[in-house]
């Protein structure tokens, strides 16, 4: 039997870790950029979807799996002796203009509310300070109160803003 009060324990634990233990993998392919240049995009283009590796830590910053281009920051916690899902937002920020975008936060329902997804966006704004953040799409009415809770100490807010022009949505 799962012990619920158990894998709660375990995600505040993980929640703790977001700055400290973050595994990275840049996801870049030289030789397909340089391919995908020297055609102007017409050969190296990515049929099927990337393969994202487990890095074996705790949090994880790689290429998003749904978005070209963007960057995925997950959690998966370790509760009965396995490695559990447990949040992932995808993020993109344009260095010129000073702005960050997250999109589609999830935390996995037995997980929520102990403070991941909280954790991952407060993390995200340490590694990149400076950046103002935003979403790309409306809030959900009932998603209102955790992007007003987390946007407070945010600039930008997470408020809704489209694209600069130097990035695609992917």
């Amino acid at each position: 039997m799962v012990n619920t009060e158990d894998h709660r324990s375990a995600a505040r634990r993980l929640a703790e870790l977001a700055t400290s233990h973050v595994g990275r993998a840049s996801g870049r392919e030289p030789l397909r950029e340089v391919l995908q240049w020297l055609t102007r995009g017409r050969l190296g283009q990515r049929h099927g979807w990337p393969v994202v590796p487990d890095l074996g830590t705790p949090w994880q910053d790689t290429i998003s799996p749904e978005r070209a281009g963007w960057r995925q920051r997950a959690a998966n916690v370790d509760a009965d002796g396995k490695r559990d899902f447990a949040f992932a937002v995808d993020y993109r920020i344009c260095k010129k203009c000073r702005l960050g975008w997250v999109e589609h936060p999830y935390t996995a329902p037995q997980y929520q509310r102990c403070g991941l997804a909280t954790a991952g966006l407060v993390a995200l704004r340490a590694e990149h300070p400076g950046v103002a953040w935003h979403t790309l799409g409306g809030h959900f009415a009932d998603s209102e109160p955790f992007w007003t809770n987390v946007g407070k100490n945010a600039d930008g807010g997470y408020q809704q803003r489209s694209l600069c022009p130097h990035i695609t949505a992917g």
